[in-house]
């Protein structure tokens, strides 16, 4: 579907959001408050901007696919923040602003005399996310940190990849990205408690501790029974059977049937039916101590049969069960469709842009894609012009002077 004008542009319509970070952590945040409404204004380097409007393996005639997806319903601005007075630019934006997003090195606003005790003075329901590898406190809080020493630290690296290799990662900027999830959950908690207070707060989100949050309970299993989780390619252990099996065309299907009552269905639609009461089989543990052999079994079916077939049964009998699908899969699959998890939207350069929608979908007020990434300062008249009522001799100033 393309994209059109939308009246209500969500929930988070009405606020205003001053980005200052760059690459991705807090970029990812500052997308996921525009997808649903606020109005983000990004501060960019004069000249340069993002380093992400270059980023991305793939380009089309130089220009970017990852930009418009990451700055998109951002209105951009140019502004010189090692200048006093782009920092002073900077701090009559944010006066009339509810949030300040910045990933950079703590001390680094301070030093800018951005720091969140000068901004509250002129603005006390102010919410300032700060986004970093390491957080705003303790022994490593200075130490430059992107999202894979995040990855690293925070335990995913470690359990990622298969046991005769050494650790992998996975083939997005997951560290970054979930940092960015949970400052913006920190966010919508603050906006909360300043509707009931009229005080911000700082929203302190460390990059190693947002993967931390997502690793189960390896920290228990370590101090209580000493036991140390591994890699283990493509199977979690002890939850059997759940793995990726061959088809008789060679395509390779997933089949996620650990459950009980989900495992009797599925030797039932294998024509063994007694191997759900095998005491061998009979429950959770019983199938994790015998992972590879259940695999072998369930890989001597499914090879008998081509991958639709196979899914088509498994469907029908209520095991989970799907392809691992590339991009093109995507796009080409009616649920996809039917559920626009794929927008298009118009780029000036691109064209027609396909992009993952918003998610989540909510009913009564849904975040919408309204534009693409914009391009370099494509917005500071308006800003600086009409938010801020500067003069165009005051603009042209600004951009003699390299503020803008």
């Amino acid at each position: 579907m393309s994209a059109e004008p939308i009246t209500s542009t969500g929930p988070l319509e009405g606020l205003r959001v001053i980005e200052m970070g760059q690459l991705l952590a807090g970029p990812f945040c500052g997308q996921l408050l525009g997808d649903f409404g606020a109005e983000v204004i990004k501060l960019e380097a004069p000249g340069s901007g993002d380093p992400m409007r270059q980023w991305g393996r793939e380009q089309s005639d130089g220009t970017s696919l990852w930009w418009p997806v990451v700055a998109r319903n951002k209105k951009s601005v140019t502004c010189n923040l090692r200048d006093p007075q782009g920092q002073r630019l900077a701090r009559k934006l944010i006066a009339g602003a509810d949030i300040v997003i910045e990933n950079f090195r703590p001390g680094t606003m301070e030093r800018w005399g951005l720091g969140f005790d000068r901004l509250r003075e002129t603005n006390l329901g102010l919410i300032m996310v700060r986004v970093t590898g390491y957080g705003q406190t303790g022994p490593y809080a200075p130490r430059a940190g992107y999202g894979s020493i995040g990855e690293a630290m925070g335990g995913l690296r470690y359990t990622t990849g298969d046991p005769d290799h050494p650790p992998a990662r996975t083939g997005i900027s997951i560290g970054d990205s979930l940092a960015a999830v949970f400052a913006t959950v920190g966010t919508l908690a603050a906006l909360h408690h300043r509707d009931r207070t009229g005080h911000g707060q700082l929203v302190d989100a460390a990059i190693y501790e947002a993967v931390l949050a997502m690793m189960e309970s390896v920290l228990p299993e370590w101090e209580v029974t000493g036991y140390q989780r591994e890699r283990t390619g493509s199977v979690l252990p002890n939850v059997a059977p759940s793995n990726v099996y061959p088809t008789a065309g060679g395509e390779m299907v997933l089949i996620a049937a650990n459950q009980d009552s989900v495992f009797a269905r599925l030797v039932e639609l294998m024509g063994k039916p007694e191997m759900a009461t095998d005491p061998r089989y009979v429950d959770h543990t019983a199938r994790g101590a015998r992972m590879d052999e259940l695999d072998d079994l369930i890989a001597d079916w499914t090879t008998g049969l081509e991958a639709e077939t196979l899914l088509e049964r498994l469907h029908e009998a209520g095991v989970p069960a799907g392809r691992i699908y590339t991009a093109r899969d995507m796009f080409a699959d009616p649920h996809f469709a039917a559920r626009e998890a794929i927008v298009r939207v118009t780029h000036p350069v691109l064209g027609e842009l396909p992009m993952q929608n918003v998610v989540p979908k909510l009913s009564a007020t849904p975040g919408s894609v309204r534009h693409a990434g914009p391009a370099l300062g494509e917005h500071n008249h308006e800003i600086y012009g009409g938010l801020l009522g500067l003069e165009a001799d005051e603009l042209a100033e600004l951009v003699r002077t390299g503020i803008a």
